[in-house]
């Protein structure tokens, strides 16, 4: 009996509630103005809902736009580069072609008393023993054996062996060659021999005993041996060492060469 009655007051006031609601609702323009507001209240959401995903959807077909034009633009740059870098090339390549062709015209004015073959060096071969170089000229050129090799600064070697287009040169640091020299002071006769010591170097012999050896004075070729002209300069003493036997006593030889930097030589043809 108690619940019913509590139920029966329950739906009393539901019912008055309601009642005073739709007085509410029915005065016109308030009661419209709240539905609109509860209406915008639920509405409004959605809508900006639906304008974000529309202007979201707008924001991504820009971007994959700017990615297609970003690619486009990357793979023009990366042509520009690859001709960048090959006219880097060729005017490097066109650099070393014209330091070579001065290095030639150095040793042709230098040498102007020989006629010579201008070659550069294309293949080194120096190792303990074996010192020699091969150059690009050979039979073809004029280029034939035992003929004299020079270089900007000196002597450099002579040809051992030709092929059509290539000859190969037994360097004067090389252990089996063997120069006539004579020291520019005194005219002293000596003998330069390659050494297993520094790459540019040689040893003098055969000094004679009562010859006055001067550290820093030249040595060049004395024409005796019949490979070699005389006067072409090899390089400098650089030390004398005495021994107990004064015809044993030798003297270090600093190569006018670099051989570590040698490139371009010339063939003396009219020697």
């Amino acid at each position: 009996m108690y619940k019913n009655n509590k139920s029966g007051i329950i739906g009393i006031i539901i019912t008055i509630i309601i009642l005073i609601l739709v007085v509410i609702f029915s005065n016109g323009n308030n009661g419209s103005s709240f539905i609109e507001n509860i209406a915008s209240n639920l509405v409004m959401p959605i809508q900006n809902g639906l304008t974000y995903l529309k202007n979201k959807i707008g924001g991504n077909s820009t971007f994959f736009t700017d990615i297609n034009n970003l690619k486009e633009e990357n793979k023009e740059l990366k042509e520009k580069n690859s001709q960048l870098e090959q006219s880097l090339r060729e005017l490097e390549n066109i650099k070393t072609q014209n330091e070579t062709l001065k290095e030639y015209l150095n040793l042709t004015e230098k040498y102007g008393e020989y006629k010579t073959i201008p070659g550069y060096i294309i293949n080194k071969d120096i190792s303990n023993y074996s010192k020699t170089i091969v150059i690009n000229i050979g039979k073809k050129d004029g280029v034939e054996k035992n003929m004299t090799v020079i270089g900007d600064e000196g002597l450099v070697g002579h040809v051992i062996s030709v092929t059509d287009s290539t000859a190969k040169v037994q360097t004067i640091v090389d252990t089996a060659s063997s120069v006539s020299c004579m020291m520019s002071t005194t005219k002293e006769s000596i003998v330069c021999k390659g050494t297993l010591d520094e790459a540019s170097t040689l040893r003098a012999m055969y000094i004679p005993t009562d010859a006055n050896i001067i550290q820093g004075d030249s040595i060049e070729t004395s024409g005796l041996g019949g490979i070699y002209p005389k006067g072409i300069h090899i390089g400098t003493i650089k030390k004398v060492t005495n021994t107990q036997n004064m015809t044993d006593r030798y003297a270090v030889v600093q190569t006018a060469v670099d051989f570590d930097k040698l490139n371009s030589v010339l063939v003396i043809t009219n020697q």
